[in-house]
């Protein structure tokens, strides 16, 4: 999905985006079904990164949050970029990114059409949600020590490797 893609949603969602000079550490706002993007924000990659997550503030998020000395507001931040990363970043994606040949960090977030920043921040979040690894109906995949991708076998790929070692012991 590329920012545009995610412009649509957001226009489908009723909300209104637009981009605007704001101060170089606000990258992103969501008032009142209105989202504003920081113009700094030179790719639209890093632009789909910062949208996905105002998404998210739409999403999960009520009254202002701006105060972060309010544990209350934290946690809706929190809530909203996990919305974020879940809906930008599935697992499957990580995993077909893996199958398509992409191995670094750099590889797998181009092939999402995310920054490697958020790659991490979605992994993180995921460890965070189901511990060191999970599994989809084909894959396991780990989180700690480094992201590491395993295609599980097949109920035809160990039939094959019995017989092979049946082979082997004639």
């Amino acid at each position: 999905m590329h920012y545009e893609n995610l412009l649509i949603e957001a226009e489908e969602k009723g909300i209104q985006v637009k981009e605007k000079n704001m101060y170089a550490n606000l990258k992103g706002i969501y008032k009142n079904n209105k989202i504003l993007i920081n113009v700094k924000a030179i790719t639209s990659v890093e632009k789909r990164c910062i949208l996905s997550e105002e998404i998210g503030h739409h999403e999960t998020s009520s009254g202002n949050i701006l105060d972060c000395n309010e544990i209350v507001n934290r946690k809706q931040e929190v809530k909203a970029r996990r919305w974020g990363y879940e809906h930008t970043v599935k697992i499957d994606d990580i995993i077909n990114a893996h199958d398509y040949g992409a191995n670094t960090s750099f590889e797998i977030a181009e092939y999402l059409n995310i920054t490697e920043h958020y790659l991490r921040n979605c992994i993180n979040n995921y460890k965070k949600r189901y511990g060191h690894f999970a599994e989809s109906e084909t894959h396991f995949i780990y989180f700690e020590p480094y992201l590491k991708i395993e295609k599980k076998n097949t109920l035809f790929d160990y039939l094959l490797n019995i017989v092979f070692i049946i082979f082997i012991n004639l």
